[in-house]
């Protein structure tokens, strides 16, 4: 079957990969166009214009999914499917069109759990056991179609949304592969979502990254670990912004309990209090700082007492 393949992120590229390296034929890859990225904000290709590139494959980086010149270059390739990981834009209904088998999505929940940008994120965040990944078959409402299939994972205690997500892209492309398999043989055929437990993930803000300490221990967790690497969880110290990695909640009887904020430094570890038990700090990040050990970051401040995070 001919493909023309749809992602841009780092996420996207198993996918990809995968696709290449089955008997489909990747006749073309659609991607973000280029964007500053790293210190020196240098213009850079896509991870997925990159792999794309380097195995000769066409590339496609319109400005928007329903421009003329895109639409008229698709209809020349005349894929037979088009698979989407993570593209980052909206398609059109001219544009899925298209295709004879329409375009279809491998997404990182198990829908209609956790439609939209950021899914496994808010899984995270929320304290979801288990989530996984969906193959659909896209249509105008956001991420609302029939079901080709789905696969589940478990989420680790110490998981943050960066582990997670890698996991599911390597296993989410073995998924993608089947479905575009079953479309190809023809005997596999979409069904309805379920009507009920819709729940949607927006896409995270610096705002909703930031700590809070008058939380308890186990929401401080979780958005540091949903917000790790991106948008970066992060509070403030001294009146500057400091990115927090990770915590740990520890409840041990010899740990001491402290005000939220409050920070304890013995000789391994760092402690900032909760509403409820304090967390180990990880790593930190000052403004304009490389990441740090906190102990080491904290043996350089040497906080007192009337250092609080969050102020």
């Amino acid at each position: 079957m001919k493909l023309v393949f749809a992602g841009t992120p780092e996420a996207a590229v198993p996918s990809l990969r995968a696709l290449i390296d089955s008997g489909h034929e990747v006749a073309a890859v659609v991607t973000r166009p280029d964007a500053r990225s790293g210190r020196g904000r240098r213009m850079s290709a896509s991870p997925v214009a990159e792999l794309a590139g380097a195995e000769g494959i066409e590339v496609l980086k319109p400005e928007k999914a329903g421009a003329p010149e895109f639409l008229e270059r698709l209809a020349e390739i005349a894929p037979d499917c088009c698979p989407v990981v993570a593209y980052g834009a909206l398609l059109p209904q001219r544009t899925l069109d298209v295709p004879e088998h329409g375009w279809v999505n491998l997404h990182f929940s198990l829908l209609p759990a956790w439609r939209g940008a950021a899914p496994v994120q808010h899984a995270l965040m929320h304290g979801d056991d288990v989530t996984g990944a969906t193959t659909f078959r896209i249509v105008k409402e956001l991420d609302a179609g029939p079901v080709y299939g789905t696969l589940t994972e478990a989420v680790r205690p110490t998981d943050t949304s960066g582990e997670l997500l890698d996991r599911l892209a390597v296993a989410g492309a073995e998924l993608l592969v089947r479905t575009v398999d079953g479309i190809a043989r023809g005997d596999l055929h979409p069904v309805p979502q379920e009507a009920s437990g819709t729940t949607y993930a927006s896409k995270l803000t610096t705002l909703d990254a930031e700590l809070d300490f008058t939380a308890p221990a186990l929401r401080v967790d979780r958005v540091a670990r949903a917000c790790t690497p991106d948008p970066g969880a992060w509070t403030t110290f001294r009146g500057t912004r400091l990115k927090v990695g990770p915590v740990r909640p520890v409840t041990d009887a010899d740990t001491p309990m402290l005000d939220p904020g409050r920070l304890h430094v013995d000789k391994k570890r760092v402690l900032a209090g909760t509403s409820t038990n304090p967390v180990v700090l990880g790593t930190v990040q000052p403004q304009g700082k490389r990441a740090m050990d906190a102990v080491d970051w904290a043996r350089g401040v040497r906080p007192t007492e009337d250092d609080l995070l969050g102020r």
